[in-house]
């Protein structure tokens, strides 16, 4: 599975210790070009089942492992990782048309998570109880819950796919995971840092496929113990539910529509440029882009006037190209997802002040978009757009931005620009969100908590506490003669 930067390579399942083909392969597409690039093999059900089996026999021999030399494991996997950046970059970019830069700085990130679970390894502490007689031992421990099915998103190819990995194998549990298809050799890259770096057969497999049969065979195979999925709210519900239908224990990261607070004492031309920095990177598609801005009356027209700036300012073009600062969307179904949103938003009276449109014919290309006077009938208020496209809309009073914050059903991450500290202090109490960023963008590091309430979904991904997913506690009381 080795590449270069001049080259794409086919990537096929990877099943109990090797790589192999599937029952059928599909094309990969180059989204600045709109070409096939490579090859992707799909798997059948037996291939599936192979996989299941192997992570279930891998099991009873990973779990012995000690926390010490899993820990040791996977520092040489996020090594490699970092060795190979500048190939795996190149690819990723290939394939989910993110500039170079960003795709680059996704794989260097990844071996830090590594880094970050390879020591929690080493402290997945149990406890003592004091017990209420002298011959009783109360004793905690915590087991890791046995083979995990991973399902992760094409637009962070190997971000999204690195936290399952880590956590469930720094627990002593082993993996199978579906991987996405629209980008699956930059995640095959990081399974194949993890292979190199002397993890055993069956420990990690890789399948990709027809996204509702291997969710639907892996979350009912018996070997399976947990289920972790990154993506919409909607699949995210029925993949709950089917676990639930067989008491499998689920950490579900899913969709977002990220309020934005900027009020009238803040830094307006800072927090113009920040945010234009975080909402099109990876042209917005990302789950905790910053999606609906609420801004003061008082500071409206000069909020906008820095955001307008700042997004014609964005050089958009092919990923691999220098300077281009945002690349095209991932395929075709964003594009035309962005075309009609922008089309509803204008039916319902909102302007364009800058975008609103495709750029060019080759390639998913769309242009940084702002709206204005958006109301809230419109869709893209109340839909995820997980693109490049932006409305702006006006709050007078705390209470009502609060309202706006909180009227969706939707609590992943929410951001807010002001110099008050009391209106700070407010703002994190009052933001129903799994996480709130204020005068900053620092979401989404390897030791902090990642992940959102109401239908955002519950568990982390992040931070000590994605630990927990992996881990079951057992309670052993002992009466010593």
């Amino acid at each position: 599975m080795s590449s270069s930067a001049k080259s794409y390579p086919d990537t096929q399942l990877y099943i109990d210790g090797a790589w192999r083909a599937g029952v059928r392969t599909t094309a990969v597409i180059d989204p600045a070009r709109e070409t096939e690039i490579g090859r992707l093999s799909l798997a059948g059900e037996q291939d599936l089942s192979d996989a299941a089996e192997a992570a279930k026999r891998a099991f009873a021999e990973w779990r012995k492992v000690s926390a010490f030399e899993r820990s040791k494991l996977m520092r040489r996997a996020a090594q490699l990782l970092r060795d190979r950046a500048e190939d795996i970059a190149a690819i990723m970019t290939r394939e989910q048309g993110k500039p170079l830069a960003e795709s680059r700085i996704e794989t260097l990130s990844a071996a830090d998570v590594i880094d970050w679970f390879a020591e929690e390894a080493r402290r997945t502490y149990g406890r003592v109880i004091p017990a209420r007689a002298d011959a009783v031992r109360q004793v905690v421990t915590r087991e890791p819950v046995g083979p995990v099915a991973a399902f992760t998103p094409w637009n962070f190819p190997i971000n999204q796919a690195v936290r399952k990995i880590s956590a469930a194998l720094a627990a002593g549990c082993t993996v199978v995971l579906k991987g996405p298809e629209e980008t699956p050799a930059s995640c095959a890259a990081l399974v194949q840092a993890y292979i190199d770096a002397g993890l055993p057969a069956g420990a990690l497999n890789l399948v990709f496929g027809v996204p509702a049969e291997v969710s639907s065979y892996l979350i009912a195979h018996p070997a399976i113990r947990k289920i972790s999925f990154t993506g919409s709210t909607p699949v995210g519900k029925q993949l709950a539910a089917l676990a639930g239908q067989h008491m499998k224990r689920v950490t579900m990261e899913l969709g977002g529509h990220a309020p934005v607070l900027v009020f009238a004492d803040a830094d307006l031309p800072r927090a113009a440029k920040l945010l234009a920095g975080a909402k099109f990177r990876n042209a917005g598609q990302v789950c905790v882009s910053p999606t609906r801005f609420i801004v003061e009356d008082a500071a409206y027209d000069t909020f906008v006037e820095h955001f307008v700036e700042a997004a014609r300012a964005v050089k958009v073009g092919n990923g691999l190209d220098d300077g281009v600062q945002m690349g095209p969307l991932a395929n075709v179904r964003r594009l035309e997802a962005m075309e009609r949103l922008v089309a509803d938003a204008r039916e319902h009276g909102a302007k364009v002040l800058t975008g609103g449109e495709r750029i060019g014919r080759e390639g998913y290309f769309f242009a940084p978009t702002i709206l204005a006077d958006v109301p809230l009938s419109a869709r893209i208020l109340n839909e995820e757009p997980f693109g490049p496209v932006v409305p702006v809309s006006r709050f007078s009073g705390y209470d009502e931005a609060i309202a706006e914050a909180n009227r969706l059903p939707y609590g992943l991450a929410a951001y807010a620009y002001t110099r008050s500290s009391a209106t700070a202090s407010a703002l994190s109490d009052d933001i129903e969100s799994g996480m709130v960023s204020i005068n900053h963008h620092g979401l989404a590091l390897p030791e902090t908590p990642f992940g959102g309430v109401k239908d955002s979904g519950y568990g982390s991904e992040g931070g000590s506490e994605a630990m927990e997913g992996y881990l079951v506690t057992k309670f052993v009381t002992e009466y010593r003669h």
